[in-house]
This record gives structure tokens, C-alpha cells and sequence, in this order.
């Protein structure tokens, strides 16, 4: 198996697992607003674990966005340019996505440790959340989104045959 294949099972199977927590989380939602609402007990604490799982969620799927091309861009001049053109700027775009991930890496690493280390928690009075496995989630989804900004810029520049098919890690040709 090549880093694409597995970069591409690793980022669909966190984008399922984060489709089911997005999934589960609306639930714990519609108990608290009912729970409020309805019968004045809310479930304690679910500010602080959808705070927290919002963040965990976004970096769980960041990987599967980038890879699918699903990631936000202003392509509208590019698309106007020579496609020798726009694949080289669409490389030049994933080489500076790929650091901006970086940038998270190497500016959240020591926060992360610590959080880990010192039993770091968000939220005050019934429910205290650990901040670490948020701080982790951010930590790890960079680097596979950085990952996955690298294999899209090598398909851009070496393989651009590639660039038209579906991210499907059956299909996929190795590299």
C-alpha cells in the first residue's frame, strides 16, 4: 500500500467517524434544548463538550476535504489561464496549504504536550473536559491535511492523468 492509499482510507475513514460524532452530538443537542426547555434540567455540561467537539470534528475532516477537492478556493481567474498554468498554481496553492498546516503543527505542539502533561480542562462547575484530546485531534488532523497537500501537489506536477479521477483508494494507480 502507498502513502496516497493509505492517506486516502485514513481521511475517509475520519471523515465517517466525524460524520457520525456530528451525528450523535445533534442528539445531545435536541436533549438539552428539550431537557431546558421543556422540563427546566438541562444536560449539564454539553456546552463545553460541543465547544470542544466542534473544533475535534473540523480537523477530522480536514483531510477528506482537501483530498476530495472540496476545500474552499477562489478559482476564478485561474480557470482562465493555459492548464499547464493552472496546475502549476493549483501546486503552488497546495504548497502553501501544506505549510499553513505546518504552522499549526509547529505552533500547537508544545500547547498540545503541556495540555496532555498538566491535565489541562475547559469548562468550570458539573462537567470539566479534558483539553487535550481537542489539542491532539488539531495536531493530527494538520498533519494529514499537510499530507494531503503534498500528494495533491505531486499528482498536479507529476502525474496530472490523476487529477480527474475520484478519491477512491481501490482505484487508485501507484505511484
Amino acid at each position: 500500500m502507498n502513502l496516497i492509499t493509505l492517506s486516502d482510507r485514513i481521511s475517509k475513514f475520519l471523515m465517517i467517524v466525524a460524520a457520525i460524532w456530528a451525528f450523535a452530538l445533534t442528539f445531545m443537542i435536541l436533549a438539552d434544548v428539550t431537557g431546558r426547555g421543556a422540563f427546566d434540567a438541562p444536560i449539564n455540561g454539553t456546552t463545553e463538550l460541543v465547544t470542544a467537539s466542534i473544533v475535534i470534528i473540523v480537523f477530522l475532516q480536514a483531510g477528506y476535504a482537501i483530498r476530495s477537492r472540496s476545500m474552499l478556493r477562489a478559482d476564478f481567474l485561474v480557470t482562465h489561464m493555459p492548464p499547464g498554468v493552472q496546475r502549476a498554481l493549483a501546486a503552488i496553492g497546495y504548497l502553501l496549504g501544506a505549510t499553513f498546516f505546518l504552522m499549526i503543527i509547529t505552533g500547537g505542539w508544545e500547547e498540545s504536550i503541556a495540555s496532555f502533561v498538566d491535565g489541562e480542562y475547559e469548562g468550570e462547575g458539573a462537567l470539566r473536559v479534558p483539553s487535550w484530546p481537542a489539542r491532539w485531534t488539531v495536531i493530527g488532523g494538520s498533519a494529514l491535511a499537510m499530507i494531503n497537500y503534498l500528494v495533491m501537489a505531486y499528482v498536479d506536477i507529476f502525474k496530472p492523468e490523476l487529477l480527474n479521477s475520484e478519491v477512491d483508494p481501490d482505484t487508485q494507480p501507484q505511484l
